[in-house]
């Protein structure tokens, strides 16, 4: 299928202390919109203290400032509002985008009641770190195999029909003051619509981003399960999108049953093969992922990477269960909201 060059794109990045991110970032925006594969490239400032904005400006973008310092949800829906474009493309200020960006967005909203489209990162990170590029390449390697069909969105590199995210009021940013699960909610608001969400593998982005154990548990489990968790209970359930997929509930079980196996141990020493066939099973269960990660690290950091992937199925589903109890138990159905601290 051809693209429809008709559709103009606005590209919009929310930054804050994004200084030392902008050289890497915007040359490639800038580039497209000399060349008009964009027609606009707003970097919205979100009240930061460094000079992101006074950059932003000198490299060429056109430059919004948010009121009061809202979060990246607040500066999109600003851009949102004094966007021109027909297409809002969303790239986060950690990203760099791919060059031929345009023309895969352009394509997927060619096909019939598209309203959004994202991508995934590529399989460069950043990071050097062998746990930074598992976590990268883990969203990578989800997003690369996942069912064409969302029901979800990821604003990271994304893009939306603007008449559709005016329509469904853009990100909540009542409930979400801080960077959260917005982008997942705002999917769900736009697959109620009826209008299709697209997962396009070639529309990709290099993420800049760092991550240690200590920030991904934080933010695994403060800013991703338990909101995530919660709206899923709170709406239609469970979907089998992404790493919500039948099958990943299943490794979810596997690893569970690993950490109980390895619990036993001590009250039981003879049930010490049973941890080894565990693990066997959950190698097998997650060899897609296991060569994956060889290819880009070798087999030392694809095993690293099984073992702590482990370890993430067992909280990511502890907190799924405790919000099963929190809201059908101790009947907490209204904390949905995630605020600053």
């Amino acid at each position: 299928m051809t693209s429809d060059q008709s559709l103009s794109i606005s590209v919009i990045m929310p930054a804050y202390n994004a200084e030392h991110l902008l050289p890497r970032v915007l040359p490639p925006l800038i580039e497209m919109l000399h060349t008009d594969q964009v027609q606009q490239v707003l970097v919205v400032d979100d009240q930061s203290p460094d000079s992101t904005a006074a950059l932003a400006r000198e490299m060429g973008a056109t430059v919004l400032t948010t009121p009061v310092n809202g979060g990246p949800g607040a500066a999109r829906n600003l851009a949102a509002q004094q966007a021109t474009g027909d297409i809002l493309w969303f790239v986060d200020s950690d990203v760099i985008a791919w060059p031929d960006g345009p023309e895969h967005i352009r394509r997927a909203m060619s096909e019939d009641n598209v309203g959004a489209v994202f991508g995934s990162y590529d399989d460069a990170p950043d990071g050097q770190a062998w746990f930074s590029r598992y976590k990268n390449l883990l969203h990578r390697y989800h997003h690369q195999r996942a069912q064409r069909e969302a029901h979800t969105f990821w604003a990271g590199c994304g893009a939306i029909r603007r008449d559709v995210f005016l329509e469904v009021d853009g990100f909540d940013v009542k409930t979400y003051e801080v960077p959260s699960i917005e982008d997942i909610e705002l999917g769900y608001r736009i697959a109620a619509t009826g209008r299709r969400i697209l997962i396009e593998p070639l529309l990709q982005g290099k993420h800049l981003k760092v991550w240690t154990i200590r920030n991904s548990l934080s933010t695994d489990i403060f800013c991703r399960a338990l909101p995530w968790a919660r709206l899923m209970i709170s709406r239609e359930g469970l979907t089998d999108d992404l790493n919500t997929s039948m099958a990943e509930r299943a490794r979810a079980a596997i690893a569970g049953l690993l950490l109980l196996s390895l619990l036993a141990l001590p009250f039981w020493p003879g049930t010490w093969p049973l941890p080894l066939l565990v693990l066997a099973a959950a190698l097998v269960a997650n060899l897609d992922l296991v060569r994956a990660m060889a290819g880009h690290g070798g087999p030392w950091f694809a095993f690293k990477c099984l073992l702590y992937h482990q370890v993430y199925y067992v909280y990511s589903a502890t907190v799924y269960v405790w919000c099963l109890f929190e809201y059908h138990v101790l009947g907490q159905k209204q904390k949905l909201r995630v605020t600053r601290n």
